[in-house]
């Protein structure tokens, strides 16, 4: 009832101050912080990484890593803070983020805003690691070297964090998802496989990639990927997406980034896409939509080892998470699965 009535509170605000809000409210230590639900179907290794249930925070929410203790409490099996650019920067100008009701989604611009590597480095340091926590790393706008901005925030940042994301595929950043085509994406990932290899405890590194992808652009990124084993240890799928087909809110025609229901569709065919080309051989994050216990198996079965949710959480609050997770357990109980490992890619075919 509690979190009802902050939810009907939050969404009487403009959206971007609702999310400072709720930022607020979890540091403040309200909200369902009771720790993830978690059993033996649900307890999964994903890329070096024991999680005590595969539902995971998306990268976006908690950019600045305010919030980052009280969140490995809210319910998830790991959580990404980020993204972090090398420098501070404020981000495109407001407003910036929209919420879409009558698609249960949401448009936003907001261009990397955040404190930079160092603040958000500090931030890190000082929180105690409950669940495995991952930085998503940006490049600055301005930048002279956007290749090596990604190199440079997993260097500062690789101590305080388990793994570590490649960002190329915001469209929020000018040309930031041309970054995804053969030649510079193998750059970025061998410029960062470079500081991995001189650190003592190199973290698992992920590549997130877009929905509005081509089939010859995801053949292109498993042949990269595959071309360098061991150097990506597993791909998230899908950030936003440009496309507004379907959409009834009259917010559907503000640019940036869609999420949340319309775009679970496509992410999870990106993702079963993924599946079919590496064969399995790579572990998937699948994000895109998740809000319910079906979306989370149904990104499974296509293929994801774990998923991540963050604009769910806007219309169904922080208590979607382990409503997701139970969800799940019973799902996989039902269904005869032993471990949620033995239920990814069952259901490939469904979406290829």
């Amino acid at each position: 009832m509690l979190e009802n009535i902050g939810l009907k509170l939050l969404r009487s605000m403009d959206p971007e101050r609702a999310h400072g809000a709720a930022l607020l409210a979890l540091r403040m230590g309200l909200g369902p912080l009771t720790g993830p639900f978690t059993t033996d179907r649900l307890k999964t290794r994903v890329a070096g990484l024991d999680l005590l249930n595969p539902i995971g925070l998306a990268a976006g929410f908690d950019k600045n890593a305010e919030a980052a203790g009280p969140l490995q409490r809210a319910g998830f099996g790991f959580i990404e803070v980020g993204a972090a650019t090398p420098k501070p920067q404020p981000g495109n100008p407001k407003p910036r983020l929209f919420r879409l009701s009558e698609d249960q989604a949401a448009i936003n611009r907001f261009g990397f805003n955040n404190d930079g590597m160092e603040a958000i480095a500090e931030r890190l340091e000082k929180t105690p690691r409950e669940i495995p926590i991952g930085l998503n790393l940006g490049a600055n706008k301005d930048s002279a070297d956007r290749l090596e901005d990604f190199a440079a925030v997993y260097r500062r940042c690789a101590p305080h964090i388990d793994f570590a994301t490649i960002n190329v595929s915001s469209p929020n950043t000018e040309k930031l998802r041309d970054l995804q085509g053969k030649e510079a994406l193998a750059e970025i990932i061998s410029r960062v496989d470079a500081v991995r290899l001189i650190e003592a405890e190199p973290v698992a590194l992920f590549l997130k990639i877009a929905p509005d992808l081509t089939q010859q652009d995801i053949e292109d990124i498993v042949e990269v990927i595959l071309d360098a084993p061991g150097r990506i240890s597993g791909i998230i799928a899908t950030n936003t997406t440009l496309d507004r087909d379907g959409l009834q809110s009259p917010h559907a025609g503000e640019k940036g980034g869609l999420s949340g229901q319309p775009v679970f569709e496509k992410s999870t065919r990106v993702l079963a896409q993924l599946h079919a080309h590496t064969r399995g051989t790579i572990p998937l994050i699948g994000v895109g939509g998740v809000a319910s216990p079906e979306q989370a198996y149904a990104k499974i079965r296509a293929g994801a080892s774990a998923v991540q949710l963050y604009t769910g959480l806007v219309y169904g609050g922080l208590s979607l998470v382990t409503e997701i997770a139970q969800g799940l357990d019973a799902l996989l109980e039902r269904d005869g699965h032993a471990n949620v490992a033995d239920a990814v890619g069952t259901g490939v075919s469904e979406w290829t």
